[in-house]
């Protein structure tokens, strides 16, 4: 099989998308940086500006040049917060009053960020500065400024974290993307395999587990399960296949022997005895089929359908029916029911699961021997007991009594599909089975869920 390209993994599409989403929390995270601690301050310093150099434009309108001349000395002179920049261009291009070493000598949009020169602390300097260009009367040209040096580093600083931060995210995304990609294709491979078995014939096979604990692990250990679980089925399909096999063998050829020997009759006496015996022999076939397919249906079919059932007049019923095949074997049927008992379910394949144990333990329970069936409640639900004083069955056989066509002695009257069909009924009910020793003889216990 071709082994999967990490480029088109899903895990990398994931880290890809996740990496875009980074980017973009950094990006609003900066952005926000951005607009806190440099725009909203560079708005300030322009209304701050706005406001100076409209008071500098009346005192020039109402005063003359000198006033304003005056009024720009006192305001380097006394700075307050951001360093002020000042420059009086006359008409000629003269400067009249500065404290800048260059400005943009052609006059261009009324506010600039511009980097100029000053001497304002006593020696030459470079800041970055806000400066208001305006035109006066009479041709004259003032450019008004504060300082926003550490405006401008702060900026200079953001725009850097944003270009070194999402070049090393990417880079680690796409290496961090890559390892994780083949972490998890390795963890996705050792699943493939274990599939890939399965397709091929190999239930043995299983996902191997690291001990983590993480989702990969306890997805293989479900997985296992499951195809333990799938494995113990196919096993119990294969010997229920043998022992169909097995089972058909015997009557099909008394069958065909009795049809044989019907057909080479000419007695009309043994022709009918013949006739007779086959018949007897199909009906047999047909009642091992229909027990089978009505477990088949029962384990995997819809749910059954579940209405209030009374289930000590059932148990009661049960009895009833059962009593004269005990009473021909000499033997005391007891019974032990509270009243009043209720479950949910089917009544006729609750009536089926309790005929079938009462007959099984009429069966195997000797000549005189005691049959029992009780009802009652219990913590959680209502329990079901029938009991015999026959052979048992050994705490090793227990867990195969259930299965299809199982006798404890291989020679057992019947065809080995009663218990099949209680645990089949049991099981849709929701109810759980427990076979315990009753000293003698064998107690079944069937527990329905309150």
């Amino acid at each position: 099989m071709r082994r999967p390209n990490p480029l088109r993994s899903l895990t990398l599409r994931l880290t890809l998308v996740y990496m875009a989403l980074f980017y973009a929390s950094i990006g609003l995270m900066l952005g926000a940086s951005y607009l806190g601690g440099v725009w909203r301050p560079l708005q300030e310093v322009e209304r701050q500006l706005t406001v100076e150099s409209d008071r500098l434009v009346a005192i020039h309108r109402a005063q003359g040049r000198d006033a304003l001349i005056r009024a720009l000395e006192r305001r380097a002179a006394q700075p307050r917060g951001r360093l002020p920049y000042h420059v009086l261009i006359a008409p000629d291009g003269a400067v009249v009053a500065a404290n800048l070493l260059d400005w943009p000598r052609i006059r261009g949009p009324e506010w600039v960020r511009y980097e100029f020169g000053t001497y304002a602390t006593g020696a030459e300097e470079e800041h970055e500065a806000v400066v208001r260009d305006l035109a006066l009367p009479g041709g004259w040209r003032l450019l008004v400024g504060r300082d926003t040096e550490d405006l401008d580093e702060r900026e200079d600083l953001i725009t850097e974290a944003l270009s070194w931060g999402l070049g090393m995210t990417l880079a680690l995304g796409v290496i961090g993307g890559l390892v994780m990609t083949y972490s998890v294709a390795q963890r996705l491979e050792s699943i493939n395999r274990a599939a890939r078995a399965v397709i091929a014939g190999d239930l043995s096979g299983r996902v191997a587990l690291r001990g983590s604990g993480d989702d990969f692990d306890q997805l293989a250990a479900t997985l296992n399960e499951m195809l333990a679980r799938i494995e113990q089925l196919v096993a119990s399909i294969s010997r229920v296949s043998d022992s169909i096999a097995h089972e058909l063998r015997t009557p099909l050829t008394r069958l065909r022997a009795e049809l044989e020997d019907l057909a080479a009759a000419e007695d009309p006496a043994e022709t009918q005895a013949l006739t007779a015996a086959a018949l007897d022999e199909a009906a047999r076939l047909q009642s091992m089929f229909e027990a089978l397919l009505r477990i088949a249906r029962l384990q995997s079919g819809p749910q059954v359908a579940r209405s209030r059932v009374d289930l000590s007049a059932l148990l009661a019923d049960a009895a009833e029916l059962h009593r004269p095949a005990a009473e021909d074997r000499r033997q005391t049927l007891t019974e032990a029911v509270e009243p009043t008992l209720a479950v949910a379910g089917d009544r006729d394949l609750i009536f089926q699961m309790v005929s079938n144990l009462l007959d099984n333990a009429i069966k195997f329970a000797p000549e005189g021997g005691r049959v029992s069936v009780e009802g009652r409640m219990t913590t959680g639900g209502v329990a079901v007991v029938v009991a015999d004083d026959g052979p048992g069955v050994p705490p090793e056989a227990r867990e195969q009594v259930f299965e299809r066509f199982w006798r404890a002695d291989g020679q057992a009257p019947g065809f080995g599909l009663g218990l099949s069909l209680v645990a089949a009924a049991a099981e849709a009910h929701g109810a759980t089975i427990t076979l315990a020793d009753n000293g003698p003889g064998l107690r079944v216990t069937v527990r329905f869920p309150g």
